[in-house]
């Protein structure tokens, strides 16, 4: 990653990527999916992980299991099995061409196979900042007459929000590097479906290995800031638990 950072700022490939246009509208392209694609795992995700953290129904472990198996699929696989589902001559092709639909190839495809391959990584986080809170906390805040609503937002949310953010960060980071399901189920056009590890690839299929480079420079320097803030995050939770003890 030294060598790659390196050979990217003296060479000077990494400010004349910035300075074209395919990369930069990947930059932008893959800023806007994996921004939707946050929104949709907080809003989707945080219930989700609260049920798994907290209630004990029929099936739970099942339920688990597949939201883990994204994680330890190949995203190659992933794309293949999204296009088996909503292609057009998918599962719900039909159903989706009859009004109007077509998620194949679009940025909407982008956007979906990054929340597949990003979302188990926060349900996990969040999952187990859940979990962590403790019960008698948010059943005070009941007896003093908070609904379940307030008092997820006023007690259990704050306790867990290190784990969520954690979460947040690591999903947006596996997003914003996804390329197996992407290429696959939303293919690789400029402008629309093109992000920027798809710039990587095709770069360097065109032997522009230095546009490839900056390229990945830009990753490697995107996924080591989302990591310091993990870590950060991290830090902060485990000294906030140190002062309460």
């Amino acid at each position: 990653m030294l060598v790659l950072l390196a050979r990217a700022v003296v060479s000077g490939s990494i400010l004349a990527a910035l300075a074209d246009p395919a990369v930069v509208d990947a930059l932008v392209l893959s800023t806007i999916t994996t921004s939707i694609c946050v929104v949709l795992v907080l809003v989707l995700g945080i219930p989700l992980a609260l049920a798994l953290a907290r209630g004990k129904f029929r099936g739970s472990a099942l339920v688990e299991t597949i939201v883990d198996l994204p994680i330890v699929l190949p995203p190659s696989v992933a794309g293949i099995a999204l296009l088996l589902v909503f292609g057009r001559r998918g599962l719900l092709g039909d159903p989706l061409s009859s009004v109007g639909l077509t998620l194949p190839f679009t940025t909407a495809a982008v956007v979906l196979a990054q929340f597949f391959v990003a979302a188990p990584f926060f349900i996990r986080s969040a999952r187990a900042g859940l979990a962590g809170v403790e019960r008698e906390i948010e059943d005070a805040a009941r007896v003093d007459g908070a609904s379940e609503r307030n008092v997820f937002r006023w007690v259990t949310a704050p306790l867990a929000a290190p784990a969520l953010a954690a979460g947040l960060v690591t999903a947006w980071a596996r997003a914003l590097g996804e390329f197996g399901a992407t290429i696959i189920f939303a293919g690789s056009i400029e402008g629309r479906t093109q992000t920027l590890p798809l710039v990587v690839y095709g770069e360097f299929q065109s032997s522009n290995l230095d546009a490839s480079i900056a390229a990945s420079a830009v990753l490697v320097i995107a996924a080591l800031i989302a990591l310091l803030l993990v870590r950060g995050l991290h830090w902060s939770r485990a000294l906030d638990a140190r002062a309460a003890g």
